[in-house]
């Protein structure tokens, strides 16, 4: 029985108009808020591009201020001039020579620092109060600042008030960031108005009603009322409105009773604001004009594709293809019965190509054990030749017979997979053959646990990192210990696995071997040494499907260590069946 073709009910021209407003009108409201979102992180990178800018002018105020601060208590505390100035007339030769001398080097200082600061001095015992820098005040005000700071200096709270402490004050309506550095009778003074200060930061864009000033830690403005842009500051009204928005920024000096305040108000971004709604606008007006169009293209072209996007999609999830005889589009017909024998095609030489990979990997699988059986063959004829010289008859004999046992093992065994008892049943032969061949050069130790008995794993894998300590940790100097450790458990969280570690006490891994063998780079094979080893790491690659984890490191106090963790994979059986 067919299953009836499901119908769907046609809908009128006002439902698409209806669902064209409710997109527009989603764009829009979509639109103003990224529009407002984007305004807000401009202004908060903005805000803080200009609170590090602040911060280094800030900080280099800072800086000169406390050298100014400490020039200046040098300058009172070590050198002669003001002393000689101190002792002598100010009309003698030698109080006017000292006094350019003292001039000279606080011209210089200005010109460090700016011709802003404006440098004094006081001698109490004169009452001689004059410049020694050049100054940048007027006449009326350095009249006025000389009564004031003279009077400050009388006070007896000066050194608390002003001493390493830049400190304002109003002078003629206008204010002054001064230091005192007083010694004894003589004082040194460092002066500055709020607005050269200030003036720096003025020179950055804050908007176009935004501006700096210096305030006290009472509240009170130091600096005119004066805009970035020159213009002056307006009243804050209070309106909520966005385009009134506007972010402060305060910012201490250390070591002063002002700080720093920016008050940043762009404008420019409201307006970008406004630019984006109007251009939504026009997509509405424009998406209205189009929408007869999409219609009609949606109903003679794109359902047509569309129905043949979904026959796609079925012939990639491998289900049956869809009968496109229906469709009136003769190029989609013909596009998909092509497409329907390609897919054929590539489903036959993935299916191919599948195979000769699997072939590959057995014919590898078999000659790597082929290169194995014979070193071993070698290895154990060599130390039977051995005791032969030595003349140890006995040795020989028992020798002889566990060899035979062990090669009956070796050469029966052709399956990729063996138990590990087994296995290292195998492996305690090897080692009884290099013990009576070595007698007490070397011990060893093995550690199976009753779980991990019936464990598959590849054969042979263990032989060559034991042969390869025999071999390498062996000597007559000192007894070697080998010790084989098993242990089972979850590891990585999710998978049941297999750890075998191997140590020694010998000399361990060479730095360049183990520097290769830690990054998985191929040993230098050409002189016929290092075979069992890389055939054993592309064995596990291969059988365990990249899953093995092979570690090798050299112990603190001397000797190698391999570690194996092999997961157990479920089609141990199937493999077996394969290489049969």
């Amino acid at each position: 029985m067919t299953a009836k073709r499901k119908t769907h009910k046609p809908l009128p021209l006002r439902h698409y108009v209806k669902v064209m407003l409710i997109i527009s009108v989603t764009v829009l409201i979509v639109d103003l808020g990224i529009s407002i979102t984007s305004i807000l992180i401009v202004k908060q990178q903005s805000t803080r591009y200009l609170k590090d800018t602040a911060a280094l002018y800030i900080n280099r105020i800072n800086h000169d201020f406390d050298y100014m601060n400490h020039y200046m208590g040098w300058t009172l505390a070590n050198d002669e001039t003001l002393n000689t100035m101190n002792a002598y007339n100010p009309n003698s030769v030698e109080f006017i020579k000292s006094n350019e001398s003292l001039r000279s080097r606080f011209t210089e200082l200005q010109k460090n620092y700016g011709h802003e600061y404006n440098f004094f001095y006081y001698l109490k015992n004169h009452s001689y109060f004059l410049n020694c820098s050049p100054i940048s005040v007027n006449y009326s005000d350095y009249t006025e600042l000389k009564n004031h700071i003279i009077s400050i200096i009388d006070d007896k709270e000066v050194y608390e008030k002003f001493y390493s402490k830049w400190t304002p004050i109003l002078v003629n309506k206008k204010y002054y960031v001064i230091n005192i550095v007083p010694y004894y009778n003589r004082y040194l003074i460092g002066l500055i108005s709020a607005d050269n200060l200030i003036r720096p930061l003025r020179e950055i864009n804050l908007g176009a009603n935004g501006y700096a000033s210096l305030v006290d830690d009472q509240g009170t403005v130091l600096t005119s009322p004066v805009s970035n842009s020159g213009r002056p500051v307006p009243e804050d009204k209070g309106s909520f409105l966005l385009m009134q928005q506007r972010t402060t920024i305060s910012s201490e000096f250390l070591g002063t009773t002002f700080s720093a305040r920016m008050v940043i108000q762009f404008g420019a971004f409201e307006k970008i604001m406004i630019a984006q709604l109007l251009i939504v606008l026009l997509f509405f007006i424009v998406t209205s004009a189009l929408f007869v169009i999409i219609l009609f293209f949606n109903k003679k072209v794109l359902g047509q594709v569309q129905r043949f996007s979904e026959n796609l999609a079925r012939i990639n999830e491998e289900s049956l293809p869809a009968d496109y005889k229906e469709s009136k589009i003769i190029e989609l017909e013909q596009a998909n019965s092509q497409f329907k024998d390609l897919v054929e095609q590539i489903k036959s030489f993935k299916i191919t190509m599948y195979e000769q990979e699997l072939e590959k990997q057995r014919i590898q699988l078999d000659y790597m054990k082929q290169q194995i059986n014979p070193h071993f063959v070698l290895n154990c004829l060599t130390s039977i030749y051995s005791m032969a010289q030595l003349q140890m008859y006995q040795e020989i004999e028992d020798m002889a017979m566990t060899t035979s046992k062990y090669f009956r093992y070796l050469f029966q065994n052709g399956d990729n997979f063996v138990q590990l008892e087994n296995e290292i049943m195998h492996v305690q032969m090897y080692l009884e053959i290099q013990q009576k061949r070595y007698r007490d050069a070397f011990s060893y130790h093995v550690e199976l646990p009753e779980e991990a008995k019936n464990v598959n794993i590849p054969p042979l894998v263990l032989q060559t990192f034991i042969e390869n300590s025999i071999k390498y940790a062996i000597s007559r100097e000192k007894e070697v210990q080998i010790r084989l450790v098993v242990k089972r458990g979850v590891y990585a969280g999710d998978y049941e696995a297999t750890l075998i570690q191997l140590t020694d006490t010998g000399p361990g891994f060479p730095p360049d071997v183990l520097e290769k063998l830690q990054a998985g780079l191929p040993l230098d094979q050409s002189k016929g040494t290092q075979i069992g080893i890389m055939n054993t790491l592309k064995r596990l690659e291969y059988l365990y499907r990249n899953l093995a984890v092979i570690s090798f490191s050299n112990n603190p106090g001397g000797g190698a260590c391999i570690t194996l963790l092999l997961p157990d994979l479920p089609d141990i059986t199937a493999e077996r069946e394969c290489s049969g």
